[in-house]
């Protein structure tokens, strides 16, 4: 099966490391028109050079997800350069894990600002451009935390259930207007932010995985290719696992 987005215009947030670094390259290599939006905008500059040279077209926005001002900014420059969105990728998302009973204010607040908020502003600010065309598609990054909880990270966990949440809501509400929404729950993946853990515990994680492997960010970005592609314009509301059987 041939996975076609040529053409299409997909902005990826958090897009110049890890997952979304990934996900800006594959996007690039099946002919999609890539906006890196990250506030590392030198990273995120420099990707989108990465990908220009190698005949692909990208460009780097810097966003602060939170700041609905940049995130119109971000929108306003897609359109200013591309001319319409086709994909919003909900990627961008951090981590400051802590036990319930040590886990500090600011900590909870900044993971639900990106993780929830960040997320809620982006799609809503892009869908009027995919209302007027009737047709889009927003994929969100949730995890398998945000479904089954995990020691440690209540923040996250938390943040991705409402991710899910908003999902299937979003499934409901733009479905009939011509916009998808899925959703991504990637399992364990090994990229900059995991690659602090200790060996020990990486180990476990593998033997915990029924493939016997921690995932990739490529693993990740495939999944999103496929929910962006037009093979894909009847799955709608979906979750779809990336995680090699971890919560089998």
């Amino acid at each position: 099966m041939t996975i076609n987005v040529a053409g299409k215009v997909v902005i990826v947030t958090g897009g110049a490391s890890g997952i979304g670094r990934a996900t800006s390259l594959l996007f690039s290599q099946k002919g999609a028109k890539v906006v890196i939006a990250d506030f590392n905008d030198i990273e995120g500059g420099r990707l989108a050079q990465e990908i220009n040279d190698n005949k692909g077209s990208a460009i780097s926005v810097k966003v602060d997800v939170v700041n609905r001002i940049d995130v119109e900014a971000m929108i306003k420059q897609t359109i200013d350069h591309f001319g319409t969105i086709d994909v919003l990728i909900n990627n961008a998302g951090i981590t400051q894990d802590n036990f319930l009973a040590k886990m500090t204010a600011d900590q909870w607040q900044q993971v639900v600002d990106v993780n929830l908020t960040g997320v809620f502003n982006c799609a809503q600010l892009v869908i009027p451009v995919m209302l007027e065309k009737g047709k889009g598609t927003i994929i969100n990054c949730a995890s398998v935390v945000g479904v089954y909880g995990n020691m440690g990270q209540t923040n996250y966990a938390a943040t991705k259930a409402g991710v899910i949440g908003m999902t299937k809501s979003w499934a409901k509400e733009l479905g009939p207007k011509g916009i998808n929404a899925n959703a991504v729950a990637p399992g364990f993946i090994l990229t900059e932010m995991t690659k602090k853990v200790p060996e020990k515990i990486l180990a476990l994680m593998e033997q915990k995985t029924p493939i016997r492997r921690v995932g990739k960010p490529e693993d990740v970005a495939n999944a999103y290719l496929y929910l962006a592609s037009e093979e894909a314009s009847f799955i709608n509301g979906a979750i779809l696992s990336v995680d090699g059987g971890l919560v089998v």
